[in-house]
């Protein structure tokens, strides 16, 4: 089939590696992509949030399956869009991508589906966060109710930087802090069915030992050997299904990706947020385990015949991505700067390690940062230590002047 990916981060990179690798997939095609996605589709220039535009590039190259990556198209209704032109497309219709686009959407739903959740408050006003952060006291949560990159959220214990995030808001969810360890995991489903994928856990903050401000994220690793075995049935039963169908009951069925944050608490799992996308860097190290050919995962989706699906295979590899940002990152980043080791690490390390590309372009020779998270480099191995070990060897070949990067990704769950 030839598919189309819409979106320029490591995100669909991971995505555009796994359908290139498939041999169901005869033309692969990116739009805007990266310079790294060059490498294995070919890339289109389209404004990816233009419903219109992006159906009428899907026509023009006879696609047959369309695969929206980021939030934003999907909460602006490019997936409506495709659809109507009668092309299967993965991802959810903008009433359904509300679960992501709106916090305030997601806790109704929650409430209506019985999904466990942080208890919390929808404020339009400083004086209705003030008082709903002295209701629910230290560590304070407060989360900007629309889309806002995966840096809309600041935990403090702070209390005039809770109300100075919620005053540049407008509109607020204040919650209750939830304890434990945090885990990513993403479900694919076609409005009826949802098969669960392998859990992640990805790294917010910026620094090393959870420091610093948080980021749309630093590192991610799966699996996770420290969580219960029956983790996902768990959250497929009191999360995933419920939810699923409360929005087909509610007539907006949701057909794509459902991505579900979670704390394993001390009183049991509970929802941090929804995503309505595959989450970035979780995804890199998901897919990397995935030995189904992932086209016809996706295809089963849009074409609502997932219950006919073969069970999912996995690897029993373990996998770790870190990312590569830019100096200054999650502040305003430098762009511009050359990026030298590619070569060196495909040479060198390929397959068991490789680049994803985010925030690169080329300039003529040469490729250069062009955001802020510039690199997710990925590996695999028998277990986290050897994936931990490989992924830090590759990052070690990257040369990007003033670039950062956490050094304890999955250190804790290796037992480094």
């Amino acid at each position: 089939m030839k598919v189309l990916v819409i979106g320029n981060g490591a995100r669909e990179h991971a995505l555009c590696r796994s359908l290139s690798l498939d041999p169901a997939v005869t033309a692969l095609h990116c739009a805007p992509g990266n310079a790294g996605i060059a490498e294995v589709a070919e890339l289109h220039q389209v404004d990816a949030l233009d419903g219109a535009a992006v159906s009428a590039l899907a026509t023009a190259l006879g696609a047959e399956l369309v695969v929206v990556g980021p939030e934003a198209p999907l909460v602006a209704g490019v997936a409506d869009a495709v659809r109507a032109a009668g092309i299967p497309v993965f991802g959810p219709s903008a009433q359904a991508a509300r679960i992501e686009g709106s916090k305030a959407f997601a806790k109704d739903v929650m409430a209506a589906a019985g999904v466990p959740t942080a208890r919390s408050y929808v404020c339009t006003s400083a004086d209705e966060a003030a008082t709903a952060l002295d209701a629910f006291g230290a560590p304070y949560v407060v989360k900007d109710d629309g889309l806002a990159a995966g840096k809309g959220v600041v935990v403090t214990r702070d209390l005039d930087a809770a109300k100075a995030h919620a005053a540049v808001c407008e509109r607020v969810v204040v919650e209750e802090f939830l304890d434990g360890p945090e885990v990513s995991l993403f479900a694919i489903t076609d409005g009826e069915t949802v098969v669960p994928l392998q859990p992640a856990q990805d790294f917010k903050r910026a620094l090393d030992g959870d420091e610093g401000p948080n980021t749309g994220g630093m590192g991610a690793y799966s699996p996770l050997p420290w969580a219960d075995p029956k983790l996902v049935e768990e959250v497929l039963q009191t999360v995933l299904q419920p939810t699923v169908d409360e929005l087909r009951r509610r007539g907006t069925p949701f057909s794509g990706l459902l991505y579900a944050g979670l704390a394993i608490t001390s009183r049991g799992v509970r929802v941090i947020e929804f995503n309505a996308r595959f989450g970035d860097p979780e995804t890199q190290v998901v897919l990397a385990r995935l030995k189904t050919p992932l086209a016809g995962v996706l295809l089963a989706a849009a074409r609502g015949t997932l219950d006919d699906l073969e069970p999912l295979r996995w690897s029993e590899d373990a996998a770790v991505t870190v990312v590569v940002a830019s100096h200054n990152y999650p502040g305003s980043p430098r762009t511009g700067d050359p990026i030298t080791g590619l070569d060196e690490v495909a040479a060198k390390d390929a397959p068991q390690a490789y680049v994803l590309h985010a925030g690169t372009r080329r300039d003529g020779d040469a490729i250069v940062s062009a955001g802020g998270r510039v690199l997710s480099i990925t590996a695999t191995g028998s277990d986290l230590t050897e994936a931990r070990d490989r992924a830090y060897a590759s990052v070690a070949r990257i040369g990007l002047d003033g670039s950062q990067h956490r050094r304890d990704i999955a250190a804790k769950a290796a037992g480094v």
